[in-house]
């Protein structure tokens, strides 16, 4: 089997460290890893199941004989030296925002739209997370009754925001335990233990925000269904990772739920929890704390949409996936195990 050179541009972040992981559990052919981060990692080694690395300090010549990158970085940075690693003839899967809505970028979820690879200029996207943990239980619905509007609440916990988000709200549930001042927030925009922050991002559109919008933005795209209409609000949770959403779709055609129930438990990337008899709450329901560390989307709590005027085209369920594995590293080393196959 071909051996490649695959570079992690972040691999000190949390979903840069989780790709390195992800590259060992999914068997990739790694023949030479490495790893490129700031100036102040730079020179810093690191054990990986490829073998001892030395971290090398990202810049625009860091790209050379690489054959695939794994971008793990914010936007500016991604625009910035991204480019740089097509130039030197490596293809892109990039982690951020900066290419998500390029008409000629592919923006991949490979349950979905593996075929979309196919037509890449040299960089690919990796969705949002949120956009990922609901488009994944959306899509087999889809296929048998065609979605057309969706109602979505996320609840997205700390690793959203990376590792400094998660290390601040362990610093604020410690200080909360010890009786202390809970130290002043950083990551976030309040403290997040014992509380709910109820926007993440920017304001964009009629008071949705910027993580608000890309689940329709971004679902149109990949589903390749222009007229999708998504109403969603997301919220930051003092949940340490595993983002959690309730979803409600509407349908062009009559779907039962047993029908529905079916297509969930057969598809891949899914696993149904929908036991509302089970005794442990851990088999009735998917949770955060169940979901985390894993790479399925769990799916549960299914029911009409009592609202819906033609219930039988109305379905509401709870989902629940690991924010930094399925919605960012796994997905984006799927992706580039795509490549190589």
């Amino acid at each position: 089997m071909k051996q490649y050179t695959v570079a992690i541009l972040g691999a000190t972040g949390a979903v840069g460290t989780q790709m390195i992981q992800c590259l060992a559990e999914q068997d990739f052919p790694v023949g030479e890893l490495r790893l490129l981060a700031s100036a102040r990692s730079a020179g810093k080694k690191v054990e990986t199941p490829f073998g001892e690395v030395t971290i090398a300090e990202a810049g625009p010549d860091a790209f050379a004989g690489c054959d695939i990158v794994l971008g793990a970085v914010e936007d500016d940075l991604a625009k910035e030296l991204l480019p740089h690693a097509v130039e030197a003839g490596a293809v892109v899967v990039d982690n951020s925002h900066a290419f998500r809505l390029d008409p000629d970028v592919p923006l991949v979820v490979p349950e979905i739209n593996a075929e979309d690879i196919s037509w890449h200029k040299g960089i690919i996207s990796n969705p949002n997370c949120a956009t990922i943990i609901g488009l994944v239980p959306t899509w087999p619905l889809h296929k048998i009754a065609g979605v057309t509007r969706m109602i979505v609440s996320t609840y997205q916990a700390a690793s959203g925001a990376g590792a400094p988000g998660m290390a601040e709200l362990e610093a604020q549930i410690g200080a909360m335990g010890r009786g202390e001042e809970i130290p002043e927030p950083k990551a976030f925009a309040a403290p997040l233990v014992s509380n709910l922050i109820p926007q993440i991002g920017g304001f964009k559109y009629e008071g949705y925000t910027s993580e608000e919008m890309k689940l329709q933005n971004e679902g149109r795209k990949i589903m390749h269904l222009p007229e999708l209409r998504v109403n969603c609000t997301c919220v930051r949770v003092p949940v340490l990772r595993s983002h959690s959403e309730s979803i409600t779709l509407e349908f062009e055609r009559d779907i039962t739920l047993d029908e529905a129930r079916e297509a969930l438990a057969s598809a891949p990337g899914v696993k149904l929890v929908d036991d509302r008899e089970a005794e442990n709450a851990h088999d009735r329901f998917p949770m955060p704390i169940d979901t985390s560390d894993q790479d399925l989307i769990w799916v549960g709590r299914l029911r009409r949409d009592i609202s819906n005027p033609d219930a039988a085209r109305g379905i509401t369920f709870w989902c629940c996936g690991d924010q930094i594995r399925k919605g960012a590293a796994t997905n984006a080393v799927q992706i580039a195990k795509l490549l190589t196959e």
